[in-house]
């Protein structure tokens, strides 16, 4: 988990995220704020197997001379839709993110108490700390 100020966008934190990570990883699924060549690119240079599974913006294009993970997810999009993308990805997989998200905001709260950015960050780790604990 990686808390960042109002200022910084989800795209740039991906570096510390994938940091965080000591072990391989076979995919990343992010929503549509995550849509960016520089996540791919961090992600292959990391992981260079894993699948990146994010939806391209509506208005993306297929990009024919580029062989790359967004282009092929550009090209089933016009092909098959967005919603047999999202089956074809494995995307809809991405909802058991979004139930552990709900899951911290009804067990540990809908805000942070803290006033400080640190201190913030703090308190956001003690309560994936407690989730991962109980959901172990």
């Amino acid at each position: 988990m990686e808390l960042t100020s109002d200022d910084v966008g989800d795209v740039s934190a991906v570096p510390e995220l994938l940091d965080q990570i000591e072990a391989g990883i076979a995919s990343l699924t992010a929503d549509g704020a995550y849509d960016g060549e520089s996540v791919y690119d961090e992600v292959a240079e990391r992981h260079p197997e894993a699948a990146v599974i994010i939806p391209p913006r509506a208005t993306a294009v297929p990009d024919a001379a580029a062989a790359t993970q967004r282009a092929q997810h550009v090209a089933t999009i016009a092909q098959h839709g967005r919603m047999g993308w999202q089956r074809r990805s494995g995307y809809n997989s991405r909802s058991l993110a979004e139930t552990a998200v709900y899951r911290y905001k009804t067990i540990i709260g809908r805000r942070l108490h803290a006033r400080t950015l640190p201190n913030q960050r703090t308190e956001a780790k003690i309560g994936c700390d407690v989730l991962n604990r109980m959901t172990g």
